[in-house]
């Protein structure tokens, strides 16, 4: 296995851990508390906020802004330019107009599932899981969870069908109260899984 590269512009705390032959590119900045998986790619310009808990073999594209409060579990793709968001009610001063301080809000966590592929430009807002293999599409704002294997556009984002683990359309969907199912025409791979609650 290939070793860890950290790019020399780039800026990783210490109290950081990353696993082995993990990439982080140039100007990206990975801070105290957080946990980065092997084999992953950190892209340029990315911002990696305290505590964030990145898996394995995780792609973060260029210019990606990860706050606090986001898990990132193993093979998932963030595209350039994904924010994930972390305030329910983001005010720079409290009511009577002082300046907010770390103990004036509280975090509204993302948690992104195995292999779900995020596309570019996208806004994540909080208290919003990915399901597993779920395929955003790019420029949506996410206000809601995301079924496994859904596929999600728009502003704000709707569920418009399902998707393979390859990324492919699901075909011959069908929904009953309890579960979805399809197959991929190309993979030739069957899908049965329980409805998300909506």
């Amino acid at each position: 296995m290939a070793q860890t590269f950290i790019h020399p512009t780039a800026e990783v705390s210490p109290a950081a851990r990353i696993g082995e032959a993990t990439r982080i590119w140039h100007g990206a900045q990975v801070r105290e508390g957080v946990r980065i998986g092997s084999e992953c790619i950190v892209g340029k310009n990315a911002y990696v906020d305290f505590d964030v808990v990145i898996g394995d073999r995780v792609k973060i594209q260029n210019n990606v802004s990860v706050y606090h409060g986001v898990t990132i579990e193993d093979g998932v793709f963030v595209g350039p330019h994904v924010c994930f968001c972390n305030d329910e009610l983001p005010r720079a001063i409290t009511p009577d107009g002082a300046l907010k301080a770390a103990d004036d809000w509280i975090v509204g966590p993302v948690v992104v599932r195995y292999g779900a592929s995020i596309g570019a430009g996208s806004i994540i807002t909080p208290n919003v899981t990915i399901g597993r293999f779920a395929l955003v599409g790019a420029g949506s704002v996410v206000t809601r969870s995301v079924p496994d294997h859904g596929l999600v556009y728009g502003n704000p984002a709707q569920l418009h069908g399902y998707v393979c683990a390859c990324g492919r359309r699901l075909t011959g969907v069908t929904e009953s109260p309890s579960e979805v199912t399809g197959q991929c025409e190309v993979c030739q791979q069957r899908y049965a899984f329980a409805v998300a609650a909506r």
